[in-house]
């Protein structure tokens, strides 16, 4: 080989094992500088209080600032893909939900990110069921009055979600599909709070909902509590069946996760698993999550790149069997 090649290729081996020492030090010495965590929606929501109190425990155990950057727009996308699109070094992590990693993906014709390629998972950090709730108007008090009713077809049942395409309206094409109750339409609203009143009001029959915005409704008498939909009964509503007891295998959560862009050093991904960990396991943090309803969820990486790929599938299937198109 002549010289000067061998010069040059000991040269590129030298540059190479150079860079690799210095992102070695960079890892071992993370996080060096604050972090991002970018939530895809407005503050306020669920998404943006979790990823809230998540920064406040990363800023105390890895001793950087970690700052939420609210990127809302597009049903979640917008935010999403900047998360994809940030560097692969830990200094910008992406606080996803059901919505921008398993549900738009699958609903959505072309969506500027991929939601398995782009990111690496990092831990999940809560999971919260959804209440069936149901209007005076119906004469139903219990899940098992409900289920007659809607097979019965005995009346109308129109079912309201927070928007075509949510978890919320989801839930509800999969319980209609398991109870195979015809009368069952669906009535998109814009956000929650329409939906609430209508519901009240009668022009709607059921909904399912999340506890925080259920609850209230619930305990003021103004709407009748029937189900939860997670495998077994909540801790926020001891009372209420969960709606697998009588359709076994139904589940449906609501659900929040980290996740940092491919490409990311494993060392940074372990670190910041095992700063989740810890956060998770406080007792102050997991009753500020139960008061929001959530079920604290932290597990290992591998966990979560299991379960998006579960909830993928399954709403890959709902949506194919109750024919959903998006706006």
């Amino acid at each position: 080989m002549p010289l000067s090649r061998r010069t040059t290729l000991a040269g590129l081996a030298g540059v190479a094992g150079l860079a690799a020492v210095r992102s070695a030090a960079a890892q071992a010495g993370y996080p060096n500088r604050p972090i991002r965590l970018i939530v895809p929606y407005a503050a306020g929501g669920q998404a943006d209080v979790v990823a809230r109190i998540l920064g406040e425990g990363l800023s105390r155990v890895l001793g950087q600032p970690a700052v939420v950057e609210n990127r809302a727009g597009a049903g979640g996308i917008i935010g999403a893909e900047a998360g994809a699109r940030a560097a692969p070094d830990g200094y910008a992590l992406t606080v996803g939900t059901i919505a921008t990693h398993a549900i738009v993906p699958v609903l959505q014709p072309k969506v500027p990110y991929d939601h398995v390629r782009d990111f690496k998972p990092v831990a999940l950090l809560i999971r919260q069921p959804l209440i069936l709730v149901v209007s005076p108007t119906v004469p139903a008090r219990s899940l098992a009055e409900l289920l007659a009713y809607a097979k019965e077809e005995r009346g109308p049942l129109g079912f309201g979600s927070s928007g075509i395409g949510t978890s919320l309206h989801l839930a509800g094409e999969m319980f209609k599909f398991r109870v195979g109750a015809k009368t069952m339409q669906h009535v998109p609203y814009r956000g929650s709070g329409p939906m609430m009143n209508d519901l009240v009001g009668g022009q709607i029959q059921m909904a399912f909902d999340a506890p925080l915005t259920a609850l209230p409704f619930v305990q003021a008498g103004r709407l009748h509590g029937i189900a939860v939909t997670g495998l077994t009964r909540a801790d926020a509503v001891p009372d209420l069946p969960a709606v697998a007891e009588k359709l076994p295998g139904f589940e449906v959560y609501s659900w929040t996760a980290l996740f940092a862009p491919a490409g990311t050093p494993q060392p940074v991904v372990d670190r910041l698993n095992a700063a989740v960990r810890d956060i998770w396991d406080q007792a102050e943090v997991q009753k500020r999550l139960r008061d929001l309803g959530a079920e604290p969820a932290a597990g290992s990486a591998a966990d979560l790149v299991a379960f998006v790929a579960s909830e993928t599938e399954k709403w890959r299937t709902v949506v194919r069997e109750a024919d959903v198109k998006p706006e």
